[in-house]
């Protein structure tokens, strides 16, 4: 497949990414406080440069699982088929659980996982997404921790990827195609 050329117009600062990660590690500490063991579930690959700063800053014991999802291949849209390309390693029934996801975008791949963890009877299961579209949504779900609201743009960077190109970015940049 021939890539459409493009240029990357950055919509969030790694330094404006870092400030609000401190500020949610603080909010998930203090929800989990009592807990003997915070099992952090990252959906990968999007959220492998979120889900390693924000576990650096949980003041918690955490054990770092990943469960890989898909529903979007090399594409731009959803195709709504949501695949379980990895799941987890270790048991969380009667654990605490943060599911870490990169991007809520149709809602479709988040409900997936969560309905999927759920089955498992985790004692909590609360999730938190770097990045928010709303008017995307397809499916009635949000996530308990937003890092940021951003508007309907296809975005890379800090992870996120655009046919396995620019997670590399330390911020989040907005894909805009040339002529």
């Amino acid at each position: 497949m021939t890539q459409r050329p493009y240029v990357i117009d950055e919509m969030i600062s790694a330094k404006a990414i870092a400030a609000r990660i401190e500020t949610l590690s603080r909010e998930i500490t203090a929800e989990f406080k009592d807990t003997d063991k915070l099992v952090v579930v990252g959906l990968l690959r999007g959220s492998f440069v979120f889900i390693a700063d924000l576990v650096r800053e949980l003041d918690l014991p955490i054990e770092v699982d990943f469960i890989e999802a898909s529903s979007y291949g090399d594409a731009q849209e959803s195709s709504r088929e949501v695949r379980i390309l990895k799941d987890l390693r270790s048991a969380i029934e009667g654990r605490d659980v943060l599911v870490v996801e990169d991007i809520v975008d149709t809602g479709f791949t988040l409900n997936h996982v969560i309905t999927l963890l759920q089955s498992r009877k985790p004692a909590r299961l609360k999730t938190i997404a770097l990045l928010d579209k709303p008017s995307r949504r397809e499916v009635d779900i949000a996530a308990d921790w937003i890092g940021f609201e951003i508007p309907d743009e296809f975005v890379v960077g800090y992870g996120v990827d655009f046919a396995q190109r620019n997670r590399n970015l330390p911020y989040i940049g907005k894909v805009r195609f040339t002529p």
